[in-house]
């Protein structure tokens, strides 16, 4: 009698069953995500067409105003309102969809969290490299702004995949969503080390402190209740504040604020902290602090002398090389790698051709690369616009040739799924 042959060790899948905390995470974002991403779309347009129209003058000027206490050193233009103050909202939103993710997600376990991260690196350093390939060699390069094109905007990608991916994988579509997170986590870190022009510690630390009440109370049950809220508030504008004074940009108080909040229900809690308050500033964010941050960062004069020198700009041409080129090839390459290396595989239902297309889709860079652009170079700089150009046409070529792929794939998948 012939022994059974023995078992093959399973090997691991990539993108395959989401966690429950997962699968949760991903619904929220996907529910309030669309319709960030079409006024972040509208507010780009409108940007563009003030910008170019007769009443350009007027974008300029209200871009241009200053309001605020020169005393407190707040005395901040309309637009670095938007930059500076806006996106902290944007930023809290981030830090807590970070917490989630770390704690109840997809980046809980070692084994589900290592492809997103590897991928997000990737989708880095390739860019990263390309960027600093064609500043480093070219006549009037900039390597400082080797970080712009590193990002991915999660609202228009978000956008553009609720459109065309609806048949897709519900692990490819979480994949994008975490790898847009870890990617924004990557963008914070680089934002705080890279671009801190003067450290002023003991503001830092004021604003650390600050961040550990916030902490605190986030923790109790007074913090659900109204004026538990608006303590939240004043501690949250303080942190802001004081984080702005120590020259890190203010929007990393976001982030650490974000982070502080619980993201496991306790007894007698149907929802966690952090899904309360993600919930109620996601729309905040999504509807009011990124479309507003647009409009202000998207109004570039699109005139032929503007796009002839974005042409020959070593800035703007490195820019759109890494978004359009570097995010595919860096996502796939890492995401290979860990295939490679680890001996684990895609799920069955996946192919190596949605890897590809969710990384053509990550090249829109759009809300952190605009952001990262005004810090590498600041306001006046002769890159300035042809950043914003190549950004722009980047971030949309990105959007058009993800997109198609993305439908491809979700046919694709369509087909496969029996009739019911």
């Amino acid at each position: 009698m012939t022994s059974p042959a023995p078992e093959r060790p399973t090997r691991a899948r990539l993108f395959a069953a989401l966690t429950p905390g997962g699968e949760s995470n991903l619904l929220d974002t996907l529910r309030a995500e669309r319709t960030g991403g079409v006024l972040l779309l509208i507010g780009a347009i409108a940007a563009l067409v003030w910008a170019n129209s007769p009443w350009s003058e007027a974008y300029r000027t209200v871009s241009e105003t200053v309001i605020g206490p020169s005393a407190l050193h707040f005395d901040l233009t309309l637009a670095d309102w938007a930059k500076d103050g806006l996106l902290a909202i944007f930023f809290f939103v981030v830090g807590v969809e970070l917490k989630r993710e770390i704690v109840d997600g997809e980046l809980r376990r070692v084994r589900t969290a290592v492809v997103p991260v590897c991928a997000a690196i990737g989708g880095m350093l390739v860019p990263a490299g390309l960027y600093l390939l064609v500043n480093l060699t070219a006549d009037g390069g900039a390597p400082q702004g080797w970080a712009v094109p590193t990002a991915t905007d999660i609202a228009f990608a978000v956008a553009v995949l609720s459109v065309v991916g609806r048949s897709l994988p519900t692990s490819l579509r979480a994949f994008l969503l975490t790898l847009a997170v870890v990617d924004d986590l990557l963008g914070i870190i680089v934002i705080a080390t890279v671009y801190t022009e003067s450290l002023h510690l003991i503001w830092l630390v004021a604003s650390l402190v600050v961040v550990a009440l916030f902490g605190l109370l986030v923790r109790t049950r007074f913090a659900r209740s109204g004026p538990g809220s608006a303590a939240l508030i004043v501690l949250g504008v303080t942190a802001w504040a004081l984080m702005h004074a120590s020259g890190v940009h203010a929007t990393i108080a976001g982030v650490a604020l974000g982070m502080t909040a619980p993201a496991l229900a306790r007894a007698g809690e149907s929802r966690s902290m952090a899904e309360r308050l993600e919930h109620r500033w996601r729309p905040v964010s999504a509807g009011l602090a990124v479309p507003v941050f647009a409009l202000f960062a998207a109004g570039v004069a699109l005139d032929s002398e503007v796009i002839g020198d974005a042409l020959t700009d070593p800035v703007a041409q490195g820019v759109a090389l890494g978004l359009v080129l570097g995010k595919p090839l860096g996502i796939l390459a890492a995401t290979w790698l860990v295939a490679t290396f680890t001996r684990a595989q895609l799920a069955e239902d996946l192919s190596w051709r949605d890897v590809a297309a969710v990384g053509a889709l990550a090249g829109m860079g759009f809300t952190v690369s605009l952001l990262i652009g005004a810090l590498a170079f600041g306001e006046g700089s002769p890159h300035d616009q042809h950043l914003t150009v190549s950004i722009l046409v980047a971030s949309l070529v990105a959007a058009v040739g993800g997109g198609v792929a993305l439908a491809a794939r979700d046919r694709h998948h369509r087909a496969l799924t029996p009739a019911g």
